[in-house]
């Protein structure tokens, strides 16, 4: 998960020719299942923990859809991919479809998975930092990316900090939390994994959680998109696909160790104390205190990207409405 963060903010390609499937979900058992595709952002882990319970337990079939999960590509981004129709759907983040929505790629998100922002700079109880004006003198180990520097300077001057005097290292692949330990004083991390993971190494750490810092960076992240062409040609598919996976979070949150058992079966390189502690925390966040998992706020929408666009990140501002949709959300 944590290449997930090596992500905010790149700028993204514009392709075009998004190709979809023709044929519409099935209504009844006898009928061939609607195929369509799903490409995860990264490795199986808890964020996507909802996606495998409705194909385990026949949620997606019950709609009438047979979802095949693709791994992240190498030819190209997932916020790309779904553009272009080389993927029906896909898991995303608001950072990267406010970027897109920038450069005009015809992409929308369509429900959030987690309702917060879990994401935030993580350091040794030791260092004692509990504010952005604490990062001064202190060395911040990321990947070395453009992006970094501005986030990080961006809170520092809220704070009334020196930017020149926190050190930069890219620490690269290199375990995080080992890399606290040895090189670095903070890093930018997904507590409900990597924080996790440290409390199974029993690494204490100090938690500056970015929707605590500003509430414009309590953002959406991740969430499941689409392609503008989808939602014109295919509504009704997209419509059971979220059914589906709407039905596998809830799932999820009502059973956190169960679906970490599920999750367990289709991550088998990751270590199964992590998911299941992973899952425990992450499972109420899922919907936290939105009235309907999924749900998203324009109000959300609007303060990311005026932050960004006040602090010279996005080239221009986006229209909310055509970046994200609750029409395919179940009705109540």
């Amino acid at each position: 998960m944590k290449k997930l963060l090596a992500l905010l903010i790149i700028p993204i390609l514009i392709l075009s020719g998004c190709g979809v499937k023709s044929t519409s979900p099935a209504t009844s058992a006898t009928e061939p299942l609607t195929s369509v595709t799903l490409m995860l952002d990264w490795t199986p882990n808890t964020n996507h923990t909802g996606l495998f319970v409705a194909q385990e337990k026949g949620y997606f079939s019950k709609e009438g859809l047979d979802v095949e999960f693709i791994q992240p590509s190498s030819s190209g981004n997932v916020e790309q991919l779904v553009a272009a129709g080389k993927s029906d759907f896909g898991v995303s983040h608001q950072e990267q479809v406010t970027t897109a929505r920038a450069n005009d790629v015809p992409i929308l998100s369509l429900a959030a998975i987690l309702q917060h922002n879990t994401s935030g700079f993580a350091s040794p109880t030791s260092k004692n930092i509990k504010n952005a004006k604490d990062f001064e003198g202190k060395t911040y180990g990321g990947w070395g990316l453009p992006s970094e520097d501005a986030i990080l300077k961006a809170l520092m001057e809220n704070e009334k900090a020196d930017f020149s005097k926190i050190k930069m290292v890219n620490i690269g692949e290199a375990d995080q939390l080992i890399s606290l330990t040895k090189d670095i004083d903070l890093t930018w991390i997904f507590y409900g994994w990597t924080g996790k993971e440290a409390e199974l190494r029993k690494q204490t750490l100090d938690m500056l959680w970015l929707k605590d810092v500003d509430p414009a960076l309590d953002f959406y992240t991740p969430v499941l998109i689409t392609s503008e062409k989808m939602t014109q040609s295919q509504p009704a598919v997209i419509r059971h696909f979220i059914q589906a996976v709407s039905d596998g979070y809830q799932y999820a949150i009502q059973n956190p160790q169960e679906a970490a058992e599920i999750l367990i079966k289709h991550a088998p390189e990751a270590n199964p104390d992590l998911i299941r502690s992973s899952q425990t925390w992450l499972s109420p966040q899922y919907q936290a205190d939105a009235p309907q998992w999924g749900i998203q706020k324009s109000a959300v929408w609007e303060g990311y990207a005026k932050w960004l666009v006040e602090r010279d990140l996005l080239q221009k501002m986006i229209d909310p409405a055509k970046a994200f949709t609750n029409d395919f959300l179940p009705k109540s």
